[in-house]
């Protein structure tokens, strides 16, 4: 059977974002991309910068991110002013072991807020394996970001340490911007914790989880989760028995083994149609 010529072909990602990584020189932002899985065959070179293509998996969904670095060296002003108009998301790079490199984010940040405003944007610490050698303190750094309302990581390329966590908080945050993070909202991956208060509510009952072998909190958010979910249910049938024209009286329970023995022994949450 041929193949249907007019049908266009899938796209490998669900979402493109173009990312600008600044900083001096010297500061590792190769090393950084370096530790990303290249996306593409090459990552053509053009002026002394060089972008790099990788793609991450957020949420379920496949956001493919085209990394434009610069050589940090200030001949390289006008490139950086061209590739900042089209950006997405800006990481500003600096060496935690040179205090020069983090004293001169101010320029980078007016160069990057000049043609590029409101762009979102996550100050990186890098080179965190030579933590003895440091120069620039975490707090420092971190009030820094505070006052830009910038995401704040320290990386270590060697050590592959929040490197991918760095560019997915940048992501996020891109998309959140450009209002996309709500077109998967419905299809986001559900977290292991709340695979398994599913798993453990739907076997159990409210009382029954005190009995379980866990630690206290852990039966305390149980105990909150299954509430808020029987809850949300409740109204949901409610609203749909109402619509019906129909009534739901609600049969008292008792809260705890203690109470009146002369209530009805129904389930918590229950309802009969009258």
């Amino acid at each position: 059977m041929a193949e249907d010529s007019g049908k266009p072909p899938q796209k490998p990602y669900d979402y493109l974002l173009k990312f600008l990584l600044v900083g001096d020189s010297d500061v590792g932002k190769q090393e950084i991309l370096s530790e990303l899985d290249d996306g593409a065959a090459e990552s053509p070179f053009c002026s002394g910068s060089a972008y790099k293509t990788t793609t991450i998996l957020l949420d379920g969904k496949r956001v493919r991110l085209q990394l434009w670095d610069t050589s940090g060296q200030g001949r390289f002003c006008t490139i950086i002013r061209s590739y900042s108009r089209g950006a997405q998301g800006v990481l500003l790079v600096y060496d935690i072991t040179n205090r020069w490199s983090f004293d001169g984010l101010d320029r980078w940040l007016k160069e990057v807020d000049e043609h590029a405003p409101g762009v979102p944007k996550v100050l990186v610490g890098n080179r965190l394996h030579f933590a003895f050698k440091r120069k620039v303190g975490e707090r420092d750094a971190q009030m820094y970001a505070n006052r830009h309302s910038m995401a704040f990581f320290e990386v270590s390329p060697l050590c592959n340490f929040n490197i991918h966590e760095s560019f997915c908080e940048l992501s996020r945050m891109a998309l959140q911007r450009n209002g996309m993070e709500r077109l998967w909202r419905s299809n986001k991956v559900l977290s292991l914790q709340e695979l398994c208060c599913r798993a453990i509510v739907a076997r159990t009952t409210v009382y029954s989880i005190e009995q379980l072998p866990l630690p206290t909190c852990v039966k305390s958010y149980l105990k909150s989760y299954a509430l808020t979910t029987t809850s949300t249910q409740l109204k949901y049938t409610h609203s749909q028995r109402k619509s019906n024209g129909r009534k739901l009286r609600f049969i008292s329970t008792p809260t705890s083994p203690g109470s009146d023995t002369r209530t009805s022994c129904v389930p918590r949450n229950s309802c009969t149609i009258s």
